[in-house]
């Protein structure tokens, strides 16, 4: 599968650091980061929609029962096919049956066309996406970063982004937004590889175990 890698002698990564001296010292910390991109991008969506508001276990097992259904074949076809009471029957509520309805119809219809999203720019991938029923700016902000591997998507509404941020920048909790806005104008265009750093201070609990980056090492 394909993998997003950033490196810590990366040219942008650096110009990063240099614009920003927290920032460096929690990169030079972590060192280099990979992840797996979605690059199923139907499948990407159906996953976060189906995600929301419920627990990783319990959204997990309802995606899987979800594929059983599908013949492990989803697609917007496939779940056109069935009934509202089919797709109840695996666990989804009367709300998500409807949105990933909504979601396939307009890919059926050519209201959307995964295939050419990635030609277009961020603010007409999110526009086009959030015209969709249970499709909000986040999580059409998580598909540029996690399938499209957008590297200028800054999620300003990301409790886990704005937790490291606060963290790093040690700010009050009312703050914790607005230091992204402000830091938001040094890091430019580099907005998603300080957004993967922030996120690896929540996944490695750095915020439990160090009061903060000076106290590591």
């Amino acid at each position: 599968m394909e993998k997003l890698v950033i490196k810590t002698d990366n040219p942008a990564v650096i110009e990063l650091c240099d614009a920003d001296p927290l920032m460096k010292k929690l990169i030079g910390i972590i060192g280099d980061i990979e992840f797996t991109l979605r690059p199923d991008y139907f499948l990407s969506l159906v996953r976060s929609m189906v995600g929301q508001q419920i627990s990783v276990q319990a959204a997990s097992a309802i995606f899987n029962r979800l594929k059983k259904l599908l013949d492990n074949h989803v697609t917007s076809t496939s779940i056109l096919k069935k009934t509202d009471d089919e797709l109840r029957e695996v666990g989804l509520s009367v709300r998500k049956v409807n949105y990933l309805k909504d979601l396939s119809q307009k890919i059926v219809e050519d209201e959307i066309e995964l295939d050419k999203l990635d030609e277009l720019d961020n603010a007409t991938i999110i526009k086009l996406l959030t015209s969709v029923k249970g499709i909000g700016k986040w999580t059409a902000e998580m598909f540029l970063i996690f399938s499209l591997g957008r590297m200028d998507v800054l999620a300003l509404d990301d409790i886990g982004i704005q937790r490291g941020a606060k963290w790093l920048y040690q700010v009050e909790q009312k703050e914790r937004r607005n230091i992204l806005v402000e830091k938001s104008t040094i890091w430019a265009p580099h907005f998603t590889i300080a957004s993967i750093y922030l996120w690896e201070v929540v996944h490695l609990e750095f915020m439990s175990k160090y009061d903060s980056i000076d106290s590591i090492g």
